[in-house]
């Protein structure tokens, strides 16, 4: 599970391993703070801005340690057209086209057109095809297709006509659709199913497999792509000489190169088990990697990467593949894994029925990392905090790993986003408390969510998973689900007790007004005027704040004020909102422990799909004089291997790309191991 934002201003709201020979003394002191400002924003184009993160501490890390970092980011980029294609089948032809073209032309630069080709080609790049990465809208160029004709011709590109309509007509829309009555899967332009394939058959097709343990249920079609052969479904495995075959020979070959330099044993047989479910597709192996990777908590190095998130499967079957490279925060890290060490008391006091609490929490594991790298599903547009492994049956048995990805915070809270929440909060007091104890209410908030919040809780008897209990709205009401854990706990004494905050109220007051002004106002920004909200974690963030608002009325809990023509919400009690967070928690624990989809239907359309046109269309014309695009993502850190004369590395250098462009371009050339077609 993630935690994916995209505006700072939401925020403020054989084995062969070491023993630490290769070690560096005093691991845990800050690094030197260079004098030169950092300046985080590369870019900005229509919806979207571009930021840089720094790696604070590579220094400090041994040449062993930094030689794993590179070869995991080396892994995790070799896939990253996995995901470009996962998205979209014509996805890696039009990117090629698109590309060949802006390097091959040489007409007017400066003309309208050609302007309207280099922002839409961007937005290409940030979403990792043709849908855009959070509505899943299919995003439409500013310029016709005479003009693309133009362009084609004059560079010598080849699009098959029938593939450059799509740019422009109305076919593939969406690339995920979650409008049952749309058809989930042939609605949806994501590249996991063959043509001709209903949601029916998906459902028949897998109620038919059956997990050797049924305690331990495999995760049916994580690693595969379902079509039609001879009139029979079959899967098309993802796995070296399957299915994305050539890109997963590379992923292996630096994840055995990252093996041969592990931190311990416990990591490096993971990374063995790794290697092992590429090579064989076999989910067995992955849920046999799964326990080794989420028990293997010793080391400063840390990674994802696989096929792993399914919000992009209307059918919450398949997993998207997804790259993250992390170094442990020291300081962070032994700050806020008290809440790990506390996550018992946690379950024990939660105010949820006493059947659906864990009677043993265990091994949740929290750090703060610092991200080194990230490829596929993460990148650009990237999750502030991950709680892993997904399967309900791993957490309850062997627990989780949590982690914040803490520079990737500090870039978001350091880019700035203009005066926006000068212009939403109701008054002077949620100003000061917002700018006062925001960041960390946002911070704590995040860690509760994925540490306490998804390891909270546990399904009845006989109960199957939530994708295939839930279904469409499994997503969404397990980040629901944890957002709520978080909301109900931030504003527990206990926080203060454990020493997280100084002031735990004003800290929780700030994060509730942040929450539901978000929930209810801010996020809209990132929506046209007559969508519907699409995206998981926005639907949650819409149903629970709507859902509370809406039960409070008779206590005048949270009021809504309009004042000059303006929209805004303001908590008369805290206190109460607390209760009623913690009735929805229960509520939602309770639809997920018993798998009563049509409670989750009920909620979610009830309160988390429909906007108010009219307070839509307000709260963009509010925020039509701010500069900074409502969505942000990243450009990676290069690092750079030097070599001796045999070759063996003896340094690796950061340093930071040349634009956003330059390195899209040079990810294309040198981890595009795909053919176009797969």
């Amino acid at each position: 599970m993630n935690t994916k934002i995209g505006v700072s201003f939401l925020l403020a709201c054989g084995l062969l391993f070491s023993c630490g020979d290769e070690k560096k003394e005093n691991r845990e002191k800050k690094p030197e703070v260079s004098e030169k400002k950092f300046d985080y924003v590369v870019e900005q184009f229509a919806d979207l801005r571009v930021l840089r993160y720094q790696i604070p501490g590579w220094d400090n890390l041994s040449l062993k340690e930094q030689k794993l970092v590179y070869y995991l980011t080396q892994a995790g980029l070799s896939g990253r057209d996995i995901m470009w294609d996962q998205n979209y089948k014509h996805n890696l032809t039009i990117r090629k086209a698109l590309e060949n073209i802006y390097k091959s032309y040489q007409g007017d630069k400066e003309s309208d057109n050609w302007k309207a080709f280099e922002v839409y080609l961007k937005r290409v790049w940030f979403s990792n095809g043709i849908h855009h990465h959070y509505s899943n809208d299919k995003i439409k160029p500013g310029f016709s297709k005479e003009y693309l004709d133009i362009l084609l011709k004059e560079t010598g590109t080849e699009l098959d006509g029938a593939v450059a309509d799509i740019l422009f007509n109305d076919a593939d829309a969406k690339k995920v659709n979650l409008d049952a009555s749309k058809g989930l899967i042939k609605g949806s332009a994501i590249n996991f199913y063959g043509e001709d394939i209903s949601a029916d058959e998906v459902d028949a097709f897998y109620a038919k497999m059956k997990s050797p343990d049924p305690a331990k249920p495999l995760s049916f079609g994580l690693n595969s792509k379902l079509v039609k052969e001879n009139g029979k479904l079959v899967e098309k495995v993802w796995k070296s000489g399957g299915m994305y075959g050539k890109a997963i020979d590379k992923i292996i070959y630096w994840l055995e190169k990252a093996k041969g330099v592990a931190e311990n044993k416990k990591q490096g047989e993971a990374l063995g088990l790794l290697i092992d479910y590429y090579k064989t597709g076999d989910l067995r192996t992955w849920d046999e990697y799964n326990v080794a990777w989420t028990e293997a908590t010793e080391g400063n190095i840390d990674y994802i990467n696989s096929f792993i998130e399914v919000y992009n499967d209307p059918k919450g079957y398949r997993g998207s593949y997804e790259s993250i490279v992390q170094i442990k925060d020291f300081e962070m890290s032994k700050k806020m894994e008290v809440l790990a060490h506390n996550a018992q008391w946690f379950e024990d006091n939660s105010p949820l029925m006493p059947e659906h609490k864990k009677e043993n929490v265990v091994g949740v594991s929290y750090k703060t990392v610092i991200v080194a790298g990230e490829a596929g599903d993460a990148s650009p547009s990237t999750p502030i905090g991950v709680n892993l492994p997904n399967a309900n049956w791993i957490r309850t048995a062997h627990g989780s790993k949590s982690v914040s990805l803490g520079n990737i915070i500090e870039a978001y809270n350091n880019a700035g986003s203009g005066d926006r929440l000068k212009e939403f909060v109701n008054d002077e007091e949620e100003l000061e408390l917002a700018r006062k104890y925001g960041d960390l209410g946002g911070k704590l908030h995040t860690a509760l969510h994925e540490v306490i919040g998804h390891a909270s809780g546990k399904l009845n008897p006989g109960v199957g998973e939530t994708k295939e209990t839930l279904k469409n709205y499994a997503s969404t009401l397990e980040e629901g689900r944890a957002d709520l854990v978080g909301l109900y706990y931030i504003m527990d004494p206990k926080i203060q007790e454990l020493g997280l905050a100084d002031d735990y109220r004003k800290v929780a007051m700030a994060e509730y007004d942040g929450y539901i002004r978000n929930g209810l106002l801010t996020q809209l920004v990132r929506l046209e005027l007559g969508k519907d909200v699409e995206e998981a974690h926005m639907r949650n963030r819409q149903w629970v704040a709507a859902w509370v608002y809406e039960k409070g009325k008779k206590d005048n809990v949270i009021e809504k004020i309009n004042r000059d023509g303006k929209t805004y919400y303001n908590i008369n009690d805290y206190d109460k909102l607390r209760e009623l967070f913690g009735e929805l928690l229960r509520e939602t624990q309770r639809i997920k422990s018993e798998g009563d989809y049509e409670a989750a239907k009920a909620l979610v359309e009830g309160y988390g799909v429909k906007v108010d046109p009219e307070v839509h269309k307000e709260v963009l014309d509010r925020n039509k004089v701010f500069k900074s695009a409502p969505y942000s993502g990243f450009v990676n850190p290069v690092l750079v291997p030097e070599t001796d004369d045999a070759g063996e590395i003896t340094a690796i250098k950061v340093t930071q790309p040349e634009s956003f462009e330059a390195q899209m371009l040079d990810y294309s050339e040198n981890y595009g191991f795909l053919p176009l077609k797969n």
